[in-house]
């Protein structure tokens, strides 16, 4: 991830992995002689598998990318994000030296991007991911809730993708570059916008 201000990397796992948690559909791209290929893909992070956690999901089988893989692989989580106005600083009072930018947190997974075409595993993909999004519902939809004749002519149709994380790369550009007085601002002008997207930001900036 290019950005030449260190002060918005984030290198804390926990961190990372927690946005990847609460916002896990990624961007997923590959290069394949000389053409970048990109999925959107809900992606569960299993924290012990690999040094670093490995991504799992699925694609249809009619995706063309699949048939590509193993390949070098970077997906994209995106968190929180919102555009600030210079008018939310107090200093541009000053001088009026400001101009707008734009506030994010996002979560770049390097890796090798493999398919997993076995029933078996397959198979356990599915009941790994329907369990992890199906966890918090008081009655949760499991695989075996659908006829297993439907499920097995589903699974022909997809093709399973593991994503061995070799490096994590966060950025958090939440306003640290901004003084006490106008990160308040900035919280101030998002809480006013009134929308959820804007209030996440403002928690972020609280933080910093």
């Amino acid at each position: 991830m290019a950005n030449p201000n260190r002060q918005f990397q984030v290198t804390d796992a926990t961190t990372l992995q927690a946005l990847v948690r609460t916002q896990p559909l990624a961007t997923l791209v590959i290069a394949h002689e000389g053409a970048l290929h990109a999925n959107h893909i809900p992606l569960y992070l299993d924290p012990d598998r690999g040094a670093h956690g490995t991504l799992i999901g699925h694609v249809a089988r009619a995706n063309s990318v699949w048939p590509l893989l193993p390949q070098q692989a970077v997906a994209v989580f995106h968190g929180p994000q919102a555009y600030v106005s210079p008018s939310w600083y107090p200093s541009k009072a000053i001088d009026g030296k400001q101009v707008p930018t734009w506030n994010y947190a996002a979560v770049h997974a390097h890796g090798t991007l493999c398919a997993v075409d076995d029933p078996v595993r397959l198979r356990h993909i599915l009941h790994t991911l329907s369990e992890r999004h199906e966890a918090h519902r008081a009655a949760p939809w499991r695989l075996d809730d659908a006829p297993p004749d439907y499920i097995d002519k589903l699974l022909r149709a997809i093709v399973g993708i593991e994503l061995p994380v070799d490096r994590w790369e966060g950025i958090w550009k939440v306003s640290q570059n901004r003084t006490d007085t106008d990160r308040a601002g900035v919280v101030h002008g998002l809480m006013a916008e009134g929308t959820p997207a804007a209030a996440d930001m403002a928690a972020l900036v609280r933080a910093v």
